[in-house]
C-alpha cells in the first residue's frame, strides 16, 4: 500500500462553549487528518513534536492507537506539549488562545524512506515558521525528489496575518513545492484581504501550481485545474463544530487519491469525474467530523471507508 506522510504540528484542543469547558482532544492541522486516515486503515507516519508531559504521553499513545507510526516524532525533554483554548461562537466556528513551551533547537530527525507516489501532507504556520523552515523544507524537496505527491493546505490564521508580507516568499515556495494547494475562503482573506478564489487563482497560485481546491463552508468547494473549474455543493448540516471540518476534507482527498489509484503521472489529465469522486470524499470526511466535538472522523464512520 502506498504511504502517507504528514509534517505538522501536534497539539492539545480544548473546547469551551459558553466560556465552560465541553471538550478536550488531541490536535494539529495535519494531526487530525492523519489520524483519520489511520483510522481509514492507511499506512501513515507523522513527523512532529511533543514535550515529554503527560498530555505528550497520552498523544503518543493516542497516535499509535490510530494506526499513525510515531518513530519521527520529537519528544523534548524537560518541556510541555502546546495546547490551544478554541472557543466556539454561535455558528460553532473556534477562536484560539494558544500555550506553547518549545526549545531552542527543535525539530531533529533522521529522514523516513519515502517513495514514488506516497503523499506527503503539509501546512498551517508550522510550514512557515521561520524557526522550523529549513527542516521542513529539506523534508519536503526530498519528497519531491522521489516522486511523492505533495498536499499543501495554507490553514492561514488571522493572528499570523501581520506576518503576511514577510511570509511572501515562503508561501511561493510551498506553492511551487505542493501538486494541490487547499484552502479555506478565510484562508484567502487572513492571506490576501478577499476571497476571489479565481483571481487569487491565477494571479498567486497557478503560476507554481495548477490545482487548487477552495472550501466555502455552505457555499460548497471550487475546484482549479489548469484551465477547467470544477464546483460541489456542501452538505446542509447543523455543525456542532468545525475545528477539523477543513483538515479532514484534506483526509478525503487524499484518502481518495490512494482509493482511485490516482498517481503522481495521472495528476495531468484528472477528468472532472475524478475530481468529483476525490472532492466528494472529502465533502463527506469534512461533513462527518462537523458533526461530533471530535477532530477527526469516527470509528465507526471509518469502518465504511477502511481499506485493507
Amino acid at each position: 500500500m502506498r504511504k502517507i506522510f504528514g509534517i505538522g504540528e501536534t497539539i492539545y484542543d480544548i473546547l469551551f462553549r459558553g466560556g465552560k469547558p465541553i471538550a478536550a482532544v488531541p490536535g494539529g492541522s495535519v494531526f487530525n487528518g492523519l489520524i483519520s486516515l489511520g483510522r481509514c486503515g492507511l499506512d501513515c507516519t507523522f513527523v512532529t513534536e511533543i514535550g515529554s508531559d503527560r498530555v505528550g504521553q497520552d498523544i503518543l499513545g493516542f497516535m499509535q492507537e490510530n494506526g499513525i507510526n510515531t518513530d519521527y516524532v520529537s519528544c523534548y525533554q524537560g518541556k510541555k506539549t502546546a495546547i490551544s483554548l478554541a472557543y466556539l461562537n454561535e455558528d460553532n466556528d473556534a477562536e484560539y488562545s494558544f500555550y506553547k513551551d518549545y526549545p531552542n533547537n527543535r525539530l531533529d530527525f533522521e529522514m523516513p524512506f519515502i517513495e514514488e507516489n506516497d503523499i506527503v501532507a503539509f501546512g498551517a504556520y508550522f510550514a512557515l515558521n521561520p524557526v522550523l523552515r529549513k527542516q521542513v523544507r529539506g523534508f519536503l524537496e526530498y519528497a519531491k525528489s522521489q516522486g511523492a505527491i505533495l498536499y499543501y493546505d495554507l490553514n492561514f490564521r488571522s493572528n499570523h496575518s501581520h506576518e503576511v508580507e514577510s511570509l511572501r516568499d515562503t508561501f511561493k515556495e510551498n506553492f511551487a513545492l505542493a501538486d494541490i494547494v487547499r484552502c479555506s475562503h478565510e484562508d484567502l482573506i487572513n492571506l490576501y484581504g478577499h476571497d476571489d478564489c479565481q483571481e487569487i487563482f491565477r494571479n498567486e497560485i497557478k503560476p507554481f501550481c495548477p490545482r487548487f481546491i477552495c472550501t466555502r463552508g455552505s457555499r460548497g468547494v471550487i475546484i482549479y485545474d489548469h484551465e477547467y473549474m470544477y464546483q460541489l455543493s456542501s452538505r446542509p448540516i447543523v455543525p456542532v463544530s468545525t475545528i477539523g471540518a477543513g483538515d479532514n476534507f484534506n483526509a478525503g482527498i487524499i484518502y481518495g487519491l490512494v482509493r482511485e489509484n490516482v498517481r503522481n503521472s495521472d495528476l495531468d489529465t484528472l477528468s472532472h469525474e475524478k475530481w468529483e469522486n476525490l472532492a466528494t470524499y472529502g465533502i463527506d470526511f469534512g461533513t462527518e467530523t462537523c458533526l461530533s466535538t471530535s477532530n477527526y472522523i469516527s470509528p465507526e464512520f471509518a469502518g465504511k471507508y477502511k481499506l485493507k
